[in-house]
């Protein structure tokens, strides 16, 4: 073995846990801190237990959670559009002119973006309250 390249050898190298499990081994370090141990793991102890790393699980169901809501919200705008429209050829179909039909068309547009509203924000409210259990 050549002298001067390998790094020294400590035989009691001590490993410490988060969880405060500790225990000897042989390593090149004197002291090594882990997060995660055999005592600890959930693989190990049967737990049912996510591991999380800097948020990664949470911004994962945020991104989600706001995945169907811009969906439904997307579903609620096409939907109002379309009422809109329906409101706009009544109107029409009624032999009212151009403008009044197209104000009744805005004002039906309206109404629809304020009920999807509304109910786009009771969705994330019951999604918010199921998140915090």
């Amino acid at each position: 073995m050549k002298k001067g390249i390998h790094p020294k050898y400590y035989p009691n190298a001590t490993v410490v846990c988060v969880c405060g499990n500790t225990w000897t081994t042989g390593s090149t370090q004197e002291r090594i801190q882990t997060d995660i141990c055999s005592a600890c793991h959930p693989f190990f102890t049967g737990e049912q237990r996510i591991v999380d790393t800097a948020g990664q699980v949470e911004r994962f169901i945020r991104r989600l959670e706001r995945k169907g809501v811009l969906a439904a919200r997307d579903q609620l705008e096409s939907d109002a559009r379309a009422a809109r429209e329906a409101a706009r050829r009544k109107a029409v179909a009624r032999g009212e002119d151009a403008e009044t039909a197209e104000r009744v068309a805005e004002e039906a547009l309206r109404e629809a973006l304020e009920s999807a509203e509304s109910t786009a924000q009771a969705e994330v409210e019951g999604v918010e309250e199921a998140t915090e259990d």
